[in-house]
């Protein structure tokens, strides 16, 4: 995967999708057509794009991954209906990661019980009006269920209805119960959708799209549902089919075979027209996390010998063609006010590795990460350290590497989590009591500024505390920030109003349609 034929690219504004021209175009392989061809023939419900009765086009829509769950709200398959705009939450979050109105219209704060108002004129896809007990129902299954959606893990609430009202108390006062309702694992159903053992999001949602028919891990259809109360969509429908394969999710697009292809490999974006392919920051760094409880890495100035020695740049040119970008801190682009808060860093003094021994660790399941292992190596030993890999899977290995048992771990870390807000990625994985310590990390410092930042109230006062957070974190070098991922999505010529985002929540809206 090592570039080829790439010019040095101009920096792209923070935040926003970047569109490349590769020096040279090449096209994919026979193979690949013929194999995306087999995939995806005869899945969609109107192949070309399929004029509907009005004129209007159906959105083809080739994913990666297929439900894992039924498209059970609860699990995250919550994230396909939100892609979908077939379910909704009370809450949406702006670019900036604070609170907006959906289907709750204002809400107020009074100690550890949060008002949310629902919003009038909604009905839900089986005709049935959207109702406060409504709001109960979906919330209060969510809050109970075995397991929960991780946005609420030790998190207790309770939900009451009061005319037009919801009332969401939790255990102690919680600055980001808000946010947190926007995730779409509690997304609000109407009553049809539990009556059965599991949640059935079929022709129950209340968004521009209702849900029609789901054909197991193959493909599902949507059709417009005209009463959607924020105004008729744009195209008559969505059709969408799962496409692990990456390769034959970019030939679907060369080929015309879909509108919108999800997830395009860094190894295939450059063999497609640039036109089609837009890039946008998402909040996941490659990190290495050094162990600070044991070993080589026990030794603060061997820890920051290590992070002189790496050579992010080098990664993002190499292994992924230009298509991430190098890493300031824990916080990338896609945290849009990250950068403009950051204090400079306190560099520690470095000490001569003189063949430190260190193990490093990562898994096989994100293609990238065994090749960037491989080049941290190269790059460790002629600074000094003697340097062994190991990679397994990721379910062979997350145990070990929680436990300690490398000197470092390589890791592809979502940083927002689903509540939009960084402090609990920071919590969970650098204090001394996180549930993701892969670190060890104990230093009072740090626990004191992630303590400060969990209990700010949200907007700027967060903000900032994070942002200490951050800085207190990378004064120990306790993690290596090496890179920021980049979601390339691949959208066909014809395609107009489709969603780049971030968080991976929004892709075909009210406003998408084929031309």
């Amino acid at each position: 995967m090592l570039a080829s034929g790439h010019r040095d690219r101009p920096p792209a504004r923070k935040g926003a999708p970047v569109r490349h021209q590769p020096v040279r175009r090449r096209l994919l392989p026979a193979a690949a057509l013929v194999s995306a061809s087999l995939l995806l023939a005869g899945c969609f419900a109107a192949p070309g794009g399929g004029d509907a009765a009005d004129g209007g086009k159906r959105i083809r829509v080739a994913m990666m991954n297929p439900p894992r769950s039924g498209l059970s709200p609860l699990s995250d398959d919550a994230f396909k209906l939100s892609r979908w705009s077939t379910a909704e939450t009370l809450v949406t979050l702006d670019a900036e990661g604070d609170a907006r109105p959906a289907l709750a219209t204002s809400w107020k704060q009074r100690g550890a019980a949060w008002t949310f108002t629902v919003r009038d004129g909604v009905t839900f896809h089986d005709g049935t009006p959207l109702t406060a007990r409504d709001v109960v129902r979906s919330l209060t299954r969510a809050a109970t269920a075995a397991p929960k959606p991780r946005i609420l893990d030790g998190v207790d609430l309770t939900v009451t209805a009061s005319g037009k009202t919801v009332t969401v108390t939790t255990a102690a006062p919680d600055p980001l119960v808000p946010q947190r309702l926007s995730s779409p694992q509690l997304s609000i159903l109407s009553a049809r959708a539990y009556r059965g053992k599991t949640v059935d999001p079929v022709g129950t949602g209340t968004g521009a799209f209702r849900l029609t028919e789901v054909d197991g891990t193959s493909s599902a259809s949507l059709d417009r549902y005209d009463g959607y109360w924020g105004g008729r969509a744009k195209a008559p429908g969505i059709d969408v089919v799962f496409v692990p394969d990456g390769t034959a999710r970019a030939a679907a697009l060369r080929t015309g075979e879909a509108d919108i292809v999800e997830a395009v490999p860094v190894s295939q974006a450059a063999l497609l027209d640039p036109d089609l392919v837009t890039e946008v920051p998402m909040p996941r760094t490659n990190t290495l996390y050094l162990n600070t409880s044991k070993g080589p890495f026990h030794n603060p100035a061997l820890r920051a010998a290590a992070r002189r020695a790496l050579d992010a740049e080098s990664i993002v040119k190499g292994v992924y063609e230009g298509r991430a970008d190098v890493a300031e801190g824990l916080l990338g682009p896609a945290v849009t006010w990250a950068d403009g808060l950051r204090t400079p860093r306190r560099d520690t003094p470095a000490a001569a590795p003189r063949g430190a021994t260190v193990t490093i660790g990562t898994f096989t399941d994100r293609a990238e990460l065994p090749e960037v292992a491989q080049t941290l190596q190269q790059q460790l030993r002629k600074a000094g350290f003697d340097v062994r890999l190991e990679v397994r899977e990721y379910a062979a290995i997350e145990a070990d590497a929680l436990a300690g048992a490398f000197d470092a771990f390589l890791l592809s870390r979502a940083t927002v989590l689903d509540s939009g807000d960084p402090a609990a990625y920071l919590y969970s994985d650098f204090a001394s009591r996180g549930s993701f310590n892969l670190s060890q990390l104990a230093d009072p410092a740090v626990d004191a500024a992630l303590d400060r930042a969990a209990a700010a109230p949200a907007g700027t006062a967060r903000r900032e505390a994070v942002m200490a957070a951050e800085a207190a974190v990378l004064a120990t070098d306790a993690a290596v920030p090496l890179l920021h991922e980049r979601v390339v999505q691949g959208d066909a010529a014809a395609v107009a109003g489709v969603a780049h985002d971030p968080r991976e929540r929004l892709l075909v809206t009210p406003d998408t349609y084929v031309k």
